[in-house]
C-alpha cells in the first residue's frame, strides 16, 4: 500500500495531506510559479441581477440521465462508456460530442487538434489523441482580438482496469460544459446582435443607449471583443503510471500547436495561448459533498466570483444541494496561505506558458478516484446539476449577460416595480 500526498500546498499533520491508495498519485509537482495579481478588474465582469437568478432556466433533468445511451436526449449517459483513447468507445463518444454542438449549436466553431504518441503501455505503437474545441465569438470580429474564457475537461478514461467508466473522471464534468453551452448560447446571440444595432445606431449619428455594451472612447471597445471556448482534451490519464511524459497526452499536444501558432501581426493577440484570458479546468466532479480549494492566488478573485455565485444560488433556492459546507468554501483564504503546490493536470501545460488556471477539482479526491465504482450509480446528480447552475451563472457574468438571460420575465418584474433589486443583495 502507497501513502500519497494529493496536495503539496495542504498542511501535512492535516488528515487530508495523506491517502492510502494502491497506485501513485498522477497528481504531484512542485511549482516555481506564483504571482501576485488576482484576476480582477482586467474585463467587465457582471453579476446576474437576482431576477435573472430566480428566472434562469438549465436544461431538462434529462440532461444528466445515466440509463439512456446513443440517440436519447442525455448529454451525460453517451460518455459513460469506456473512452480509451484511440478506441472505439472513444470514437463514439467523440460523434456524441459533434452531435450534439452539430444539431443544438450550429453557431459554436468546431475543430480537432490531432496528434499521436506511443505509450509506456503499447510500445512502439502510435495512440491517436484527438482535442475537440468548441469556440464561440463575436460575429464582427477577427479571431487573433478575441480574448476568450476556456472552459475544459478531459473525456478519455483509464486504460487499466479494463472497463473502467471514469464517471467524475470525467464524464460529468463534459456533459457539464455541454449544458452550459446551451444554457448560455441563446443569450451570447442576443447579446451580440445588441451591441451590433448599437455600433450601427452610433455610426449613423444616433445617440448611445446606456447598457448597449459598447465602451466610451476612453475605454475603447476591445471589451466586447470576448468569447468562449470549450477544449475536451483527450489522453489526460497515464497508461501506467503518473509521468511527466505519462499523462496529458492532449493538452500537452495542444498547448505547444497554440504556441507555435501565431495570428497575423495585426492582430490583438500574438498567438492562441494570449488569447485565453482565463482557463477553468473541471475535473473529477459528480461526486457528493466536494470541496474545491482555491489553488491559484493569480486566480483568487475569479474564484471568488464563483463562490459568490454558489452563495446566491444557495439563497434563492435554486441549487438541490444542502452539504454541510459550500462546495467552494475558500473566498477568505489570505495571501499567505498559497503555495507553490498545484495538482497536475491538463492546465499544466497552459500553466506552464503563462496561462492563468482555475482549476475546479475537489481535495480530497472522491472516494471512487480510479476504482471501478467510478460509474454513473455512483454519481451524486443533484450535485451534478448543481455544477451545471454555478457553471452557467459564472458564464453569463463573465460574458456580461445580464438583462439577456430570462430577459421576458425580469423585464416584467422591472415594469411593476418589483425588479429592480440589488445585483449584490444575497
Amino acid at each position: 500500500m502507497v501513502t500519497m500526498a494529493r496536495h503539496i500546498g495542504l498542511d501535512p499533520n492535516n488528515p487530508q495531506w495523506h491517502r492510502s491508495s494502491t497506485s501513485l498519485s498522477r497528481h504531484l509537482l512542485s511549482a516555481l510559479l506564483l504571482t501576485t495579481t488576482i484576476t480582477t478588474g482586467v474585463h467587465a465582469y457582471t453579476p446576474l441581477s437576482t431576477c435573472t437568478l430566480q428566472h434562469l432556466t438549465f436544461g431538462p433533468s434529462s440532461d444528466f440521465d445515466i440509463h439512456n445511451g446513443f440517440g436519447s436526449s442525455s448529454l451525460l449517459a453517451p460518455i459513460l462508456i469506456p473512452r480509451v483513447p484511440g478506441t472505439e468507445g472513444s470514437r463514439l463518444v467523440q460523434q456524441h460530442f459533434v452531435d450534439f454542438f452539430s444539431s443544438q449549436l450550429p453557431d459554436w466553431t468546431l475543430e480537432w487538434q490531432n496528434s499521436t504518441s506511443t505509450t509506456p503501455a503499447t510500445g512502439s505503437q502510435l495512440i491517436p489523441f484527438a482535442n475537440l474545441i468548441l469556440r464561440r465569438d463575436p460575429p464582427w470580429a477577427k479571431a487573433g482580438n478575441v480574448k476568450r474564457l476556456t472552459l475544459a475537461a478531459h473525456y478519455d478514461s483509464l486504460f487499466r482496469p479494463e472497463g473502467f467508466i471514469g464517471a467524475v473522471d470525467s464524464a460529468a464534468p463534459c456533459a457539464i460544459l455541454m449544458a452550459v453551452a446551451r444554457a448560455v448560447d441563446g443569450a451570447l446571440g442576443r447579446r451580440w446582435e445588441g451591441v451590433m444595432a448599437a455600433k450601427e445606431k452610433r455610426e449613423g449619428g444616433g445617440e448611445r443607449d446606456a447598457g448597449d455594451g459598447l465602451e466610451d472612447e476612453e475605454g475603447g471597445e476591445e471589451e466586447e471583443e470576448k468569447g468562449v471556448q470549450i477544449v475536451l482534451f483527450d489522453g489526460e490519464e497515464a497508461w501506467e503510471r503518473w509521468t511527466n511524459t505519462d499523462s496529458t497526452y492532449g493538452s500537452r499536444a495542444l498547448a505547444e500547436a497554440w504556441q507555435s501558432s501565431p495570428y497575423e501581426a495585426s492582430s490583438t493577440h500574438s498567438n492562441r495561448l494570449e488569447s485565453i484570458s482565463l482557463l477553468v479546468l473541471l475535473d473529477l466532479l459528480g461526486a457528493g459533498n466536494p470541496r474545491i480549494p482555491s489553488y491559484f492566488w493569480d486566480t483568487h478573485g475569479a474564484y471568488k466570483d464563483l463562490a459568490k455565485i454558489e452563495t446566491r444560488l444557495r439563497k434563492l433556492g435554486v441549487l438541490e444541494t444542502a452539504p454541510a459546507s459550500p462546495f467552494l468554501p475558500d473566498s477568505e483564504k489570505p495571501y499567505n496561505r498559497f503555495t507553490r503546490g498545484y495538482i497536475q493536470d491538463d492546465h499544466v501545460p497552459f500553466m506552464e506558458r503563462g496561462v492563468k488556471v482555475l482549476h475546479i477539482i475537489p481535495t480530497p479526491f472522491p472516494p471512487v478516484w480510479h476504482t471501478m465504482d467510478d460509474d454513473g450509480e455512483h454519481l451524486d446528480l443533484p450535485t451534478v446539476r448543481d455544477w451545471a447552475k454555478i457553471m452557467t451563472v459564472f458564464v453569463a457574468e463573465w460574458m456580461d449577460l445580464d438583462g439577456v438571460l430570462s430577459q421576458e420575465s425580469c423585464a416584467a418584474q422591472k415594469e411593476k416595480g418589483s425588479g429592480s433589486m440589488e445585483k449584490d443583495e444575497l
